[in-house]
């Protein structure tokens, strides 16, 4: 719950035209619940998904295996 209050109040306090929500790996799914429920049951009819990018990085770990995880950021925008 507390990234949905840091998204409310990206729109509603600091007064922005959009926000970015990323996540990679295991965190798409609640990347995805905190673009819903900001946009659907807080924010509705004042803030709309307005692009949708994913992808995969790759990088090494702490093995020095070389590892692609995905990843995903959603634009939220006022309408």
């Amino acid at each position: 719950m507390n990234y949905v209050t840091g998204v409310i109040m990206q729109f509603t306090t600091q007064n922005a035209d959009e926000v970015v929500i990323k996540a990679r790996g295991k965190f798409i799914s609640r990347a995805v619940d905190i673009a819903e429920v900001s946009s659907k049951r807080f924010l509705d009819e004042t803030v709309e998904v307005s692009k949708i990018e994913i992808g995969s990085e790759e990088f090494k770990n702490k093995d020095n295996k070389d590892v692609r995880v995905s990843f995903i950021e959603i634009t939220l925008k006022k309408k």
